[in-house]
């Protein structure tokens, strides 16, 4: 429940540590307490409680029991002098996954099999929770991926749910979500009636990056995105690779598919173990109905 108040007259601000665009990110200290916290304060202003009605982030986290792969929300305060809404949230020190993936491949020291086991078994469980809860991500990337080694093994936690959903919500959706790399086709092909698959789509390209710490579908913008994932997977449209509602979304926004065929995965994960690949497989199915959900990934032989 968000309250009148300030942040500062409860904590001290530190310093600032992430900036995105919807908001900035500080570590500080409760003034009793001193226990370290984030706060993330809205660029977006409010000038009452019930404007804030609308910030979707507090709300679906009160939905979601607390688990050990999903930072925590505190407390929210909405300052009647600045019209600032901020969210008290667990503080991660460890920094995120895009950042330990960049540091590994500077160093050229790939995760081994039993690192990827226990990463991809994290990010799992965390979107299996939402999911179980009725609520969906929206934008599954390496940077919302947070680290945490206060326990000596490094604890994964899935954070900023600014732009998650109900899953009992109505369509349409807002159109633009995720970083493109990680966004699935039905979101690229401008569908407003996706749900819980594009969570999967990202977790399938995410786990594609942490075994060659390389992006799997680094697309310049949104048409080349389409054509990076058709040149791995292959093209809809063909008796190879079907999805009839992709073909319509297509036509319906004047794209044509590039006739190309689809590549042995093996050739572009070369170092991915069997295993590894059906998982990757299952994740990246043109049609979501056809992808493996949290619940059915987390029961695959490779954990």
């Amino acid at each position: 429940m968000t309250h009148l108040g300030s942040p500062h007259d409860a904590y001290d601000f530190i310093e600032q540590i992430g900036d995105g665009s919807f908001g900035t990110v500080h570590k500080a200290q409760n003034k009793i307490s001193h226990k370290v916290v984030a706060v993330k304060v809205m660029k977006k202003k409010y000038n009452t409680l019930q404007d804030c009605q609308g910030q979707f982030e507090p709300k679906l986290l009160d939905l979601i029991p607390p688990h050990i792969n999903i930072v925590q929300l505190y407390d929210s305060f909405l300052s009647p002098t600045t019209c600032d809404l901020s969210f008290i949230m667990e503080y991660m020190d460890g920094g995120n996954l895009y950042q330990l993936m960049r540091e590994r491949r500077h160093h050229n020291l790939p995760f081994n099999h039993c690192e990827l086991r226990n990463i991809l078994h994290q990010i799992l469980s965390a979107v299996s929770h939402i999911h179980s809860h009725q609520v969906f991500h929206r934008d599954m990337k390496p940077e919302n991926l947070l680290l945490d080694y206060s326990i000596g093994r490094p604890i994964i936690k899935l954070a900023d749910f600014g732009l998650a959903r109900e899953l009992k919500s109505k369509p349409p959706y807002t159109e633009y979500v995720s970083t493109r790399w990680y966004r699935a086709p039905e979101v690229l092909l401008r569908s407003t009636e996706y749900s819980a698959p594009v969570d999967l789509w990202a977790i399938g390209a995410i786990f594609a990056e942490l075994i060659t710490l390389e992006p799997l579908f680094p697309g310049e913008s949104e048409i080349d995105q389409i054509y990076r994932i058709c040149e791995i997977l292959g093209s809809p449209g063909n008796k190879i690779v079907e999805w009839k509602e992709g073909v319509k979304l297509a036509y319906k926004i004047g794209f044509k598919f590039p006739q190309l065929s689809p590549k042995p995965l093996e050739s572009v994960i070369p170092n991915a173990t069997e295993s590894m690949l059906d998982l990757i497989r299952h994740f990246l199915f043109f049609n979501p109905c056809q992808r493996w959900s949290a619940d059915t990934a987390l029961r695959h032989v490779f954990f």
